[in-house]
């Protein structure tokens, strides 16, 4: 009997230390061959063009650019490609977000090994991943079984934009709107205009009650 083609992978973090706990734990099932590791955006399309993957484990929160913008710009290199989100960030405000974007499924990094393994082959069988507590949630928000105050929290979360949630979440991490601006490569005043929106759609009447949200949000999610 031939032997099955090895599934080839492309690694998508800034952590190395996590990047190489991955690789291992895939190459000891013999299944998979590591096509590439980044720790940027910019790398990561350079190794898709190049390699190809079948597999892209991408951590959305990396480098200065937005991880989920990542996922659309792989899909144009590769329709084919399929992508599973491993992110520190909650997966209950981000899960929704690469799901539209195009990846097949999203998976904390606070997984057990095992989970990871049964995740990546459940994309790989077709299938869309969320954790239980994730599908319960997202249940739950479509009957309506569901805290109102949690809800509609929620809610407002995902009215964000991408780049608003990205900024929301440094000025919790206590991120100044100078530090933003030069991690961004953009102007303080364009942060400014996010920073405004964020308090209209979040209903916050000063920057100071916009702070202190996100410092909320932020622990929270911890």
């Amino acid at each position: 009997m031939a032997k099955s083609k090895a599934v080839k992978v492309l690694l998508v973090d800034d952590q190395p230390v996590f990047s190489t706990g991955l690789c291992a734990l895939l190459e000891n099932t013999k299944k998979f061959e590591i096509s590439g590791m980044a720790n940027n955006i910019d790398d990561a399309l350079k190794i898709a063009k190049k390699e190809n993957p079948a597999l892209v484990l991408l951590e959305i929160n990396v480098s200065k650019d937005s991880g989920i913008d990542l996922i659309s710009k792989l899909k144009n290199i590769n329709p084919q490609v399929i992508i599973l989100v491993i992110s520190i960030n909650d997966e209950q405000y981000y899960s929704e977000r690469v799901l539209r974007a195009g990846a097949r499924g999203y998976l904390m990094k606070t997984c057990e090994g095992s989970e990871f393994l049964n995740a990546v082959n459940s994309v790989l069988d077709g299938k869309v991943y969320l954790s239980g507590a994730q599908r319960d949630r997202i249940f739950l928000a479509l009957t309506g079984n569901n805290n109102n105050e949690k809800k509609d929290w929620n809610s407002s979360i995902q009215k964000l934009s991408n780049r608003e949630l990205q900024v929301f979440s440094l000025i919790g991490k206590g991120y100044g709107t100078i530090e933003i601006a030069s991690k961004f490569n953009i102007s303080t005043k364009t942060i400014d205009s996010h920073k405004e929106h964020l308090k209209f759609k979040l209903h916050c009447s000063s920057s100071q009650e916009l702070r202190q949200l996100a410092i909320e949000w932020t622990r929270s999610n911890r």
